[in-house]
């Protein structure tokens, strides 16, 4: 996965946009929720914020206070930088967090999460825990009959093929498995759910 995503780093917003390979499946409400989405992600208080994965800074952008990105993608940081130039990025492993016990108020994760397979799961929500008060995951909605969990082929751009892991949550259960919390947002396409 982490191959795939360096690779896709040019591109990876071209998902967000609706354009590219995704604009002939664009769907006015996927759009018009993406939206409402992304505007509760904006309404989250300001607080010392750490976004893992934070990819090309698409999310990381509407994240208030003062904000840390992690990615593991030197190519997806390239693009963050321009994209937050308030935030400061840094390049490591979502799974073993460069952090001290207890440096942000808040972790956030914006379609991340549902790319872990249930040990990486376990270790990832360890060190969320870990370095920080709050998770907010922000992630792909259980829809359409879709099933939970399953293995997808992904095409960029130049044609290459990769197989990506990918699961869906319904938000209480998503709030459930993080141990609790509560529903900040819920639709058709995106979850965007608290816990402490």
């Amino acid at each position: 996965m982490k191959a795939y995503y360096h690779a896709r780093a040019q591109e990876y917003d071209d998902w967000w946009l609706q354009r590219g390979l995704y604009a002939p499946r664009s769907d006015p409400g996927w759009v018009a929720e993406r939206d409402r989405a992304l505007a509760a992600v904006a309404d989250l208080p300001p607080a010392h914020t750490l976004d893992v994965a934070c990819g090309t800074g698409f999310v990381t952008r509407l994240l208030r206070g003062e904000v840390v990105g992690l990615d593991q993608s030197s190519a997806m940081l390239e693009v963050a930088r321009e994209q937050a130039p308030t935030a400061t990025f840094v390049e490591g492993d979502a799974l073993e967090l460069p952090f001290e016990d207890g440096s942000f108020d808040r972790l956030f994760t914006s379609h991340f999460y549902g790319h872990l397979e249930e040990p990486e799961r376990l270790r990832f929500l360890a060190e969320a825990r870990r370095v920080a008060r709050e998770l907010v995951v922000f992630d792909a909605a259980l829809h359409g009959g879709e099933p939970r969990g399953e293995w997808q082929e992904r095409v960029l751009n130049d044609g290459s093929r990769w197989t990506v892991y990918k699961r869906f949550f319904a938000a209480d259960d998503l709030a459930e498995e993080l141990g609790g919390g509560r529903v900040l947002f819920v639709g058709d396409w995106f979850v965007l759910v608290a816990a402490p």
